[in-house]
């Protein structure tokens, strides 16, 4: 089985609103999906019911040719909005108030520092990071248990662009690495430059999902993809 995630006619209300309308989309293993949409579009509803923060009103969910439960948790790892950060501890002392929760060996908190490039931080409080560093600890603590899946929710937000291009370069490392990424964004051109897939959402709907191909106007293709839902 090469598909990691797979949803069918998945649907979510909110008093009703229509947040995410019968989306069904299929996520290769070892590549980058890019979840593209405006603010609102429902992104983050989506990933939210994929890692179990809020339940689906009908539709379906597979993990690993299987059908979606919460042990699948623990090959899922998330940064969904701002990263959960103590800003009085530091890079470490975070990740070990992580490892404590989940019953994880404090063994893996080297190898995730080494991964997003934090092992010189020493005893700098996560309060004086920088937002790209707030970043990347956030994706440290999503990595400890080992994920097949990662979820990275608007991961580029706020960064200038030295902290754009080192998370750019993590992402694209990560399908070598057996990790499966959902990245979602509103900027095109960051998601052209990550993703192998792209799914655009509009008003909950999925509007296109496909692989991106070579020399092709994403932005061309987005606005004809939003034009066409908001018509509806």
């Amino acid at each position: 089985m090469d598909i990691m995630l797979k949803t069918t006619d998945l649907c979510k209300n909110f008093k009703g609103q229509i947040a995410v309308n019968n989306v069904s989309l299929e996520i290769k293993k070892n590549s980058v999906y890019g979840l593209l949409g405006p603010n609102g579009a429902g992104k983050s509803t989506f990933l939210k019911m994929v890692t179990g923060m809020i339940h689906p009103d009908s539709g379906l969910i597979e993990f690993d040719g299987h059908r979606w439960s919460r042990n699948d948790l623990k090959k899922i790892g998330a940064l969904i909005e701002s990263p959960p950060l103590y800003d009085n501890l530091d890079a470490r002392e975070n990740l070990e108030v992580r490892t404590t929760m989940l019953g994880l060996s404090k063994s893996r908190i080297n190898e995730v520092l080494k991964i997003v490039n934090l092992t010189d931080t020493e005893k700098k409080k996560a309060g004086k990071f920088s937002m790209g560093m707030k970043q990347r600890l956030g994706i440290a603590l999503a990595l400890l248990n080992t994920p097949e899946l990662l979820i990275l929710d608007e991961p580029l937000n706020g960064l200038d662009p030295f902290g754009i291009q080192e998370l750019r370069s993590l992402i694209k490392s990560f399908p070598e690495k057996g990790i499966t990424v959902i990245l979602s964004s509103h900027i095109l051109s960051e998601i052209e430059m990550v993703a192998d897939h792209i799914g655009i959402i509009v008003g909950g709907v999925l509007g296109y999902s496909g692989k991106i191909k070579f020399g092709e106007n994403l932005e061309e293709l987005f606005m004809q993809v939003a034009g066409a839902e908001r018509k509806r």
